[in-house]
């Protein structure tokens, strides 16, 4: 009986951590943070290049896996990773060496560049059409010698699936677990030649654990039915998987080119 208690309590304690809004209760979650790198120390590992900064576009990095998100009684049709996966490439190819390997030039919102600089243009041939020399001239673009291209091509959802359970006397306790998997292959491409220099391909498990605990029994000779249940789930996020994938993916990149004497590591 005492057992009985201190499960009942367990369960009800975890209420407290509720908030009531809307006439609703729902989990207080935590102040917003800048989000770190998952895998700092191997990009900050990287040795820097000896000579200037490479010259790099991004056009797109897209999910190519078509995957929704794993639901077993129902039609989910959220997609089960990030569509916007370039976002994380551009960051990686910044931040690897310490800053020192590439300078990313914008291809993403290439149009909205493209108005913003037609207005500039226009603004100046209006206000300084009197200057001798005329308007003042936009200075021109960058263009990149490389592209890096690629995508998210992979996601295995239930890879791995177990769990353990035991029950006493009307009281049991549970643990699940499932592993899914994300695959991620860029490649490098030369501008010049359109030559594909080198490919890398990276993959990121996403474990899932599921851990509860319940109560059933019948009281005062079987006419009174206790039961309680109290449980906690931990998933890995996706987003956080596929970033990591990502810039281990750059990080493999630098390290391959190297390897192939496209550049070299300051010594």
């Amino acid at each position: 009986m005492k057992i009985l208690v201190v499960l009942i309590a367990l369960a009800l304690s975890g209420c407290t951590s509720l908030k009531t809004i809307n006439e609703g209760m729902v989990p207080v979650g935590q102040s917003p943070n800048v989000q770190n790198s998952p895998i700092p120390e191997m990009l900050s590992a990287v040795p820097p290049i000896d000579g200037p900064k490479i010259t790099i576009a991004v056009y797109s990095f897209q999910d190519k896996t078509g995957q929704r998100k794993p639901a077993d009684n129902i039609a989910n049709l959220s997609s089960a990773v990030t569509q916007g996966g370039e976002v994380w490439v551009i960051k990686a190819l910044q931040d690897v060496g310490n800053s020192t390997w590439f300078e990313v030039v914008e291809r993403v919102g290439m149009d909205n560049l493209i108005k913003e600089r037609q207005l500039i243009r226009n603004t100046r041939d209006v206000y300084e059409k009197d200057l001798e020399n005329g308007p003042t001239p936009l200075k021109p673009m960058l263009f990149a010698g490389l592209i890096l291209e690629g995508g998210i091509v992979g996601y295995d959802s239930n890879n791995v699936v177990g769990g353990v359970g035991a029950r006493y006397l009307g009281i049991g306790a549970t643990t699940e677990y499932r592993v899914d998997t994300v695959t991620v292959v860029m490649r490098l491409v030369s501008v010049s030649t359109g030559r594909v220099l080198m490919s890398i391909a990276t993959e990121k498990t996403i474990a899932s654990t599921r851990t509860g605990t319940d109560v059933f029994k019948f009281l005062d000779l079987g006419t009174k039915l206790v039961e309680s249940e109290a449980g906690y789930s931990i998933n890995e996020p996706v987003n956080y998987a596929v970033r990591a994938a990502i810039e281990a993916g750059v990080v493999e990149l630098v390290y391959e080119g190297e390897r192939k004497e496209l550049w070299k590591f300051r010594r």
